[in-house]
C-alpha cells in the first residue's frame, strides 16, 4: 500500500507561478512511477507530467515548457512547477504513485487560475 498527499494549491493570477508538492508513504521502495494528473468538473482526468525513479519525463503537449516535473527519491516527494499559468490550467490536480500496473491516488489539489 502507498499513500500520496498534496499540497500546494490555490488561487492565483494568470501568468502567475505555482508549486505543488506530493509525498508518498507507505510501500515507496516499490513506486517506480509518480506523476500529476488534472480534471475539470465534466471531463476525463488528463496527464499533466510523470517522472519514472531513475528520472525520466514525459509531459503532456500543452504542459511542455510550461510546467517542471521533479523528484526526490530520498524524500519520497514528487513537485510540480507550473508557471505562465493559464484560466484553462485551472482544475482538480491529482498526484499519483505506480507500483507495478496499480495506481495509488492522492485526494486533489485545487488550483484556480483566475484575475
Amino acid at each position: 500500500q502507498v499513500q500520496v498527499v498534496e499540497s500546494g494549491g490555490g488561487l492565483v493570477q494568470p501568468g502567475g507561478s505555482l508549486r505543488l508538492s506530493c509525498a508518498a508513504s507507505g510501500s515507496i521502495s516499490a513506486i517506480n512511477l509518480m506523476g500529476w494528473y488534472r480534471q475539470v468538473p465534466g471531463k476525463q482526468r488528463e496527464l499533466v507530467a510523470r517522472i519514472t525513479v531513475s528520472g525520466s519525463t514525459n509531459y503532456a503537449d500543452s504542459m511542455k515548457g510550461r510546467f517542471t516535473i521533479s523528484r526526490d527519491n530520498a524524500k519520497n516527494t514528487v513537485s510540480l512547477q507550473m508557471n505562465s499559468l493559464k484560466p484553462e490550467d485551472t482544475a482538480v490536480y491529482y498526484c499519483v504513485a505506480g507500483v507495478g500496473f496499480i495506481n495509488y491516488w492522492g485526494k486533489g489539489t485545487l488550483v484556480t487560475v483566475s484575475s
